[in-house]
């Protein structure tokens, strides 16, 4: 071989070196932009799958599904409407609020569907979640999951059996629960959902003492109904520069609910808070504390739980704390609680 035909020998074999290199650096790139992200699967199954929004439902369905809106279906009567237990076609129980005529002919032009969708989006274990809705000339129904009709206002005010079902632990796990809803409508779902009215008959216990929190985002539907309302909203929400219905009233509002939890008193048009913010700030627990429980041996817990619901009544908006800050102490004393 001669000295020029080795030149252009060694010339070919790096160029073809450089173009198997070229080759083998594409293949590891193309591998490795392909390659699928390792999950973290202790989170990946704490994660709820994603909901799809709301099914609108024919009519005729929902009237189906009530026996023609029978009263033998009606489990509850609220300020917005009638709720129905409902049975669909293949077996799914489902609740069913048919909203008050008078509301839907005063809002006839409110969005029912949009707004619904949106709420329909929120999932989480501390809510009751809106599966679908239906309307119609003079109707507007919406369709949520079924989880019983037992509120914390029955199991507080009305049950008999009340007090030896709901001991100090689990009403400061019921607490816990509730916050944690409040926490994820406020700051956990996109657009946040300000609840509007939260009281006792709007947290529902399922049949494992979960609370479950119902009926968010629907002022829109009587945004001048006072009735249900007058003392579970802040003094901002009635003044003359109404601040309306917000995340900060709806603190207001749990912390009433936290004060009828620890004394057993009804609200009383707000009442409570009148009569419990002065034994609390005097520490005057053995009047304040629902007689029928007793002081328990362990009272730091409780000490605590009615100091926030101190926080939440009786400042201004601007002073009160935020529900996630309130769930984070609750979930704290829960786990105490529960030791």
């Amino acid at each position: 071989m001669s000295h020029s035909q080795s030149i252009a020998y060694d010339f070919v074999l790096a160029l073809l070196s450089t173009c198997i290199l070229v080759l083998l650096i594409i293949l590891v790139l193309t591998l490795f932009c392909n390659k699928k992200p390792v999950i973290n699967q202790s989170r990946d199954q704490e994660l709820l799958p994603i909901k799809a929004s709301a099914t609108s439902f024919p009519l005729t369905n929902i009237d189906a599904a009530t026996d023609g809106f029978s009263r033998r279906r009606v489990i509850g009567e609220g300020r917005l409407g009638t709720l129905y237990a409902a049975v669909f076609e293949r077996g799914e129980l489902v609740a069913v609020k048919r909203i008050h005529p008078r509301l839907v002919l005063s809002n006839a032009g409110f969005g029912f569907s949009t707004v619904l969708k949106s709420l329909s989006l929120a999932q989480h274990p501390n809510i009751v979640q809106i599966i679908g809705f239906s309307e119609a000339p003079g109707e507007r129904i919406i369709v949520s999951e079924f989880v019983g009709t037992i509120s914390l206002e029955f199991h507080l005010h009305q049950n008999p059996d009340g007090v030896s079902l709901l001991d100090w632990s689990r009403r400061v796990a019921i607490a816990a629960g509730a916050a944690r809803g409040l926490e994820y409508l406020h700051e956990g779902v996109a657009p946040n959902i300000v609840h509007g009215c939260v009281k006792p008959s709007n947290i529902l216990i399922d049949e494992n003492f979960v609370a479950r929190v119902c009926d968010y985002g629907l002022t829109f539907l009587g945004p001048r109904e006072r009735r249900g309302l007058v003392g579970y909203l802040d003094s901002e929400y009635w003044g003359e520069r109404s601040g309306g219905a917000s995340k900060e009233s709806d603190v207001y509002g749990f912390g009433v609910v936290l004060l009828e939890i620890l004394s057993g008193r009804r609200c009383e048009e707000g009442l409570v808070v009148k009569w419990g913010l002065p034994l609390i700030r005097e520490m005057r627990l053995n009047e304040f504390l629902d007689p029928r429980l007793g002081i328990p041996p362990n009272v730091k817990p409780l000490v605590r739980l009615a100091k926030v619901a101190l926080a939440c009544v009786g400042n201004s908006r601007k002073s009160r704390p935020s529900i996630g800050q309130v769930a984070t102490i609750l979930s704290s004393l829960e786990t105490e609680v529960c030791l």
